[in-house]
């Protein structure tokens, strides 16, 4: 009789144990949390954060050099090095569709910096944007404006990309890149600062020939020009 007394009183003290720990691990657990769903921190040390959508439809990434992302086309992601650290958008099919990247470095070679904030087309590469670039001999920052095509995919711009970089070096390689680039848009407006130090406006036509320039140059002279489709200027306008 008294061995099962003592035995009810342990089992009694082991649920005493037990429960108490279960409050004790949940109020600690609510103090962390703070409300259902949030966490606070003061400082997160952290390579990369994706951002995605409850069905796990990536929706954003910001992320350091290392851990960049390649190219996302509808949830897939494909090799595509870029060498920045930055932030990437991705639209609702989990497909890129703009970006924030910068990168810095000096050498005894020179510097090397670049920053951009890119907006794409629905199914294309970028179609407006902000560009800063210093590199040696060239350093330019412009608002740049892309026309980019109705009748090829991003995907189906990959897809010949990676054929062409199976092709062995020679004509055909260069005459399909070519028309590869020609295929995937040109820059219609540039709006900025060129690497001979002036400022300037360019339109281009469909084909990305510049035909007409409004330039200050690096003496503060101001400029209009008109161009040709080989790049000839065939007139010019300046102040009386």
């Amino acid at each position: 009789m008294r061995s099962d007394l003592h035995r009810s009183v342990r089992l009694l003290q082991a649920y005493a144990v037990s429960l108490t720990a279960a409050v004790l691990a949940l109020g600690v657990l609510g103090w962390v949390r703070g409300s259902p769903g949030t966490q606070r921190f003061d400082q997160i040390d952290v390579q990369r954060i994706n951002i995605v959508e409850p069905d796990g439809t990536i929706r954003l990434v910001l992320s350091n050099k290392a851990r960049f992302p390649g190219l996302y086309l509808k949830r897939k992601e494909y090799s595509h090095p870029r060498g920045t650290a930055g932030l990437l958008f991705f639209n609702d099919e989990g497909t890129e569709d703009g970006g924030l990247a910068y990168r810095g470095s000096h050498s005894d070679s020179g510097t090397v910096a670049d920053g951009e904030i890119m907006f794409d087309r629905y199914g294309q590469d970028q179609t407006v944007g902000l560009e800063y670039s210093d590199v040696p001999n060239r350093r330019l920052a412009a608002l740049e404006v892309w026309d980019r095509p109705d009748t090829i995919s991003l995907e189906d711009m990959i897809a010949r990309s990676q054929a062409i970089g199976r092709m062995p070096e020679g004509p055909d390689r260069t005459r399909a890149l070519k028309q590869l680039r020609a295929a995937t848009g040109s820059i219609r407006l540039f709006a900025g600062r060129n690497q001979d130090h002036s400022a300037a406006v360019v339109l281009s036509d469909p084909m990305g020939r510049p035909r007409l320039r409004l330039i200050v140059d690096e003496a503060g002279d101001g400029r209009i020009e008109f161009l040709d489709a080989s790049g000839l200027v065939t007139s010019t306008l300046r102040p009386r």
